[in-house]
């Protein structure tokens, strides 16, 4: 029997500028010695933008990304045209000249929507990668750049004889994109021994919620092919959940990420910037945390590490990481910090409702469940 299993390592959202190999600095060996390492590139990186070039997204500072070991990085997401098709072409300039593969975005619709297959220890692996967020401006089409979607309706709906109350919002997939999506799972799944797919959805900067169509999206996904979901966008850590023995990520929360004030606006800081983003999120910024202006429990951040072979994923864990005030995700161990995040995510995992189970082994979380 051929026992060849791969480890593949995966990372949250991904937002560098100028110096930042200094965030790797806890995690770069354990990404270093994966047999895949996969991250969500949050914003694309040109010289052909001023405001790009002021906030040092230009390409020469995602050199930490091949310095610690990246294999493929996905893009789609709600903030990759910020820089127009330049910041699109250029990113993928560089991450071909440094053998970086990448999915999720493309020239055009077909190029967005393409798979990449990597392969190790003669394993296939497969990444698919959507942006559920919008802006439909993000959005790829026949003969404009862009990412690979799925368009997500809102509807409100009214439950009391209260005209002008506060509505209920219900999200849907609309069928056509997601019909795309499953489409793309079904063609690689004869082309891989494992399916990954990874999806930016779901509530910014907002504790355990998680919407309609975020398991809609999901498990549809899995129900075409796919072995794993891997999401980010949130800005948070989200809950693990098990549906017909697959895992999924809802999200990964942040993983390395530089974003100075002056990144959020353009043009001078409003005076009442902390009192509107607490209105707008319920919190403020912590203000020790210069370049990680997030919610106070993004502090709390993991890289997801799964084992792979012929027969698709066998085993699902996590390395527990703190964020610290420089924004660098340190490493922590069972026995120093370690339980306090795993208390964290036991609690976000059971206020959404999900199934996951939590074990240690070692330093690491093994993730189980139930079948839904």
């Amino acid at each position: 029997m051929d026992r060849a299993e791969l480890d593949l390592i995966a990372a949250g959202d991904i937002i560098l500028g100028p110096d930042c190999g200094h965030l790797f600095d806890s995690t770069r060996q354990l990404l270093r010695e994966a047999d895949i390492a996969v991250g969500q590139l949050e914003v694309t990186h040109t010289e052909r933008n001023a405001h790009a070039v002021s906030l040092g997204r230009i390409p020469a500072n995602l050199r930490p990304l091949a310095d610690a070991g990246f294999d493929i990085v996905t893009l789609a997401g709600n903030h990759l045209a910020d820089y127009g098709p330049e910041g699109i072409e250029d990113t993928h300039e560089w991450l071909d000249r440094h053998g970086i593969a990448y999915v999720g975005a493309g020239m055009n619709l077909e190029e967005a929507r393409r798979a990449r297959v990597l392969e190790r220890k003669g394993i296939r692996v497969g990444f698919l990668n959507y942006n559920c967020v919008g802006p439909k401006e993000t959005w790829a089409a026949a003969g404009r750049p862009g990412n690979a979607y799925v368009n997500v309706i809102t509807h409100y709906e009214l439950d009391h004889a209260n005209p002008g109350g506060q509505p209920k919002a219900f999200t849907f997939a609309e069928p056509v994109s997601m019909g795309r999506l499953k489409e793309d799972i079904r063609r690689l799944r004869s082309e891989c021994d494992a399916v990954i797919v990874a999806l930016h959805k779901g509530l910014v900067h907002t504790p355990a919620k998680l919407l309609d169509y975020e398991f809609q999206v999901a498990y549809e996904a899995i129900d075409a092919g796919a072995d794993l979901i891997l999401a980010h966008h949130s800005h948070i850590l989200k809950g693990i959940e098990w549906y017909k023995g697959k895992a999924i990520f809802h999200s990964l929360g942040n993983g390395y990420v530089y974003l100075p004030l002056r990144a959020l606006v353009t043009g001078p800081l409003p005076d009442n910037w902390a009192q509107r983003r607490k209105a707008m999120f319920g919190f403020e910024p912590d203000p020790e945390y210069e370049t990680y202006p997030f919610h106070p429990e993004a502090k709390f951040a993991m890289l997801a590490r799964c084992r792979i072979g012929r027969a698709g994923v066998t085993r699902v864990a996590f390395r527990p990481c703190y964020v610290d005030r420089r924004g660098q995700p340190e490493l922590l161990a069972r026995s120093a910090g370690g339980e306090e995040m795993l208390d964290y995510m036991r609690r976000i995992t059971r206020e959404a409702g999900l199934n996951a189970e939590f074990a240690w082994d070692g330093d690491e979380v093994v993730v189980t469940g139930g079948n839904r």
